[in-house]
């Protein structure tokens, strides 16, 4: 017995002698897919390609053929008849219920319903069909291309044509790019020179010069990255072997562009709600400030609210406000559905929580001193061991200014540790209180020395006449007793509470001087051989003054 034979070469002759029947015979039918072994029914779909073009999709068995064997045999026939000379016609027809088709009225494959898929690939076959045919004449059409040589000459000087086009474009590109920053930098030289005392040219312009040549430099690559896919998908497209990577390449820039259109057009109306959520925050915080900045500027007057804690409340209601808007327009977002989005806000929660203890901090300190009002802006005040004006309070520093040419920034977290002592609280008209104190041994009259500071409080200009001065005598020490002199400046007086104290104790000393009274602390080794006590006849120096005895 002859052995029996085996592989594609049976196959072959098994579709060669389906489609050989003379015109008007009875063509035989190809056996029913369904009656396969579970094993070939269970075998994955395959692709009949030619030169990378995909032609159909094979998914049942036929003739104990697997997809795959299919695909395979189908692939050699449509080789074949593609190296044979004729006009290369696609054609098909019914052979029962599979459609055949043929090359130059050689068959190369049998397309089966089970092979469209679907609820009813019945149905589908026809669509499926026509697909296929155009597929298939596209594909014996390329192969023949690729033996002609007259048709490689050709698209290669396209190619080259090409090249040289995209090459030209690009430097054109680049230099557009290095002229138009050129420009920029030239206009901006001549706005400098004509507004030579513009602040905002001359803090920003930089900046917004920086700025455009980024954005010219993006657009510049961007470009190019563009003309360069163009150019590639062009010159893939004129060679027959790399034509079918040129289609891919034109229709993954045409879906991308469909997806971004389809997604834009989508977001629109999340886009819409959103914007009128945040255009509600706008109005009401617009109507907020409207209100509170009355009340800051003394014009309205409100039971729960005055204009010390007017302007914080502002902020933080300003806070609120976009904080409510943002939380209720986050799920109409573009994205915000999206896994991605959703772990990038996850870690930046994370990482705020995690890292912005310390500004929580000081921000609940910020709003603890402006709403206590231990301190204002304008106010002078003493923190530790730094004196000076209070320039500003913000909610995580508060800035003073020392008159001695200094700016000092606490942060709140520490102030809120520590005594404020206010010098301007308890006077009038926002100035402060001038105190100084002198140590002065027992032998001088302590009412001398109270008509001496008085007189130099009366001598130093922008001190107020009302209240009046007045001296305290603050410490009886063992050498010495502490004499401290309390005044308050009115309006004539220096803004910086530096320049008049010094002009404060200028006059102490030349007062101290013309009554030849020392300014020191004695401190004693040993027992004096005078007490140091004053008589009672010279309580009260004529050059003092002399009180009333009562």
């Amino acid at each position: 017995m002859a052995p029996r034979m085996r592989g594609p070469a049976l196959r072959l002759v098994v579709l060669l002698l389906c489609v050989t029947a003379r015109p008007g015979s009875a063509q035989p039918e190809p056996p029913d897919a369904a009656a396969t072994s579970p094993s070939l029914a269970a075998a994955p779909p395959a692709s009949v390609e030619l030169h990378h073009r995909l032609i159909a999709t094979l998914r049942a068995p036929l003739l104990g053929d697997t997809p795959a064997e299919r695909a395979e045999l189908a692939r050699q026939a449509i080789e074949t008849v593609a190296a044979q000379p004729g006009p290369g016609t696609v054609t098909h027809d019914a052979a029962g219920e599979a459609v055949r088709f043929q090359v130059d009225r050689q068959t190369v494959f049998f397309l089966l319903p089970e092979d469209v898929g679907g609820a009813r690939p019945g149905v589908l076959l026809e669509a499926a069909t026509r697909q296929t045919a155009h597929r298939l004449q596209a594909a014996v059409a390329e192969a023949r291309e690729m033996r002609d040589p007259r048709q490689l000459a050709v698209a290669a000087a396209t190619a080259t044509a090409a090249t040289l086009l995209a090459a030209a474009l690009a430097w054109a590109l680049f230099r557009a790019r290095r002229r138009l920053v050129q420009r920029l930098d030239m206009a901006l030289h001549r706005w400098q020179q004509q507004h030579p005392t513009s602040s905002l040219v001359g803090t920003y312009g930089r900046h917004a010069h920086g700025g455009v040549r980024w954005l010219a430099t993006a657009l510049a690559w961007g470009g190019a990255l563009l003309l360069a896919e163009l150019w590639a998908t062009f010159v893939l497209r004129q060679f027959a072997y790399t034509r079918p990577w040129g289609e891919r390449a034109s229709l993954w820039l045409l879906e991308l562009l469909q997806q971004f259109a389809l997604a834009t057009a989508g977001a629109v109306p999340g886009l819409l709600t959103a914007a009128s959520i945040f255009a509600l925050a706008w109005l009401t915080t617009r109507a907020l400030s409207l209100l509170l900045r009355r009340v800051e500027a003394g014009e309205l007057q409100l039971a729960w609210l005055d204009r010390d804690t007017a302007g914080p409340t502002r902020r933080l209601g300003h806070l609120v406000v976009w904080l409510f808007a943002l939380a209720i327009a986050y799920p109409y977002l573009p994205g915000a559905q999206s896994e991605s989005f959703k772990g990038v806000t996850v870690l930046a929660g994370l990482m705020l929580s995690l890292g912005a203890s310390g500004a929580v901090g000081q921000a609940m300190s910020g709003l603890s001193l402006m709403y206590s009002r231990a301190m204002r802006p304008g106010e002078y005040v003493k923190i530790g061991e730094v004196e000076g004006t209070v320039s500003h309070m913000g909610l995580f520093a508060t800035q003073i200014h020392t008159g001695l040419g200094e700016a000092v920034s606490l942060p709140n977290a520490v102030i809120a540790g520590q005594p404020v002592r206010n010098f301007s609280r308890l006077v009038g008209d926002g100035q402060f209180v001038l105190h100084t104190a002198v140590t002065i041994g027992y032998a001088t009259p302590w009412r001398q020395v109270h008509h001496m500071l008085l007189e130099a409080a009366r001598r130093t200009p922008g001190v107020a006449t009302e209240p009046p001065p007045y001296v305290v005598q603050t410490a009886l020490s063992d050498f010495y007793v502490e004499y401290r002199l309390c005044a308050q400046a009115d309006r004539s007086a220096p803004r910086r509470r530096a320049e008049a104290m010094n002009q404060l104790h200028g006059h102490i000393q030349d007062v101290f001087n013309e009554h030849g009274v020392q300014i020191m602390s004695p401190h004693y080794m040993a027992d004096t051989a005078q007490p140091q006590v004053v008589k009672p006849g010279e309580w009260f120096p004529v050059r003092a003054g002399q009180p009333d005895a009562s």
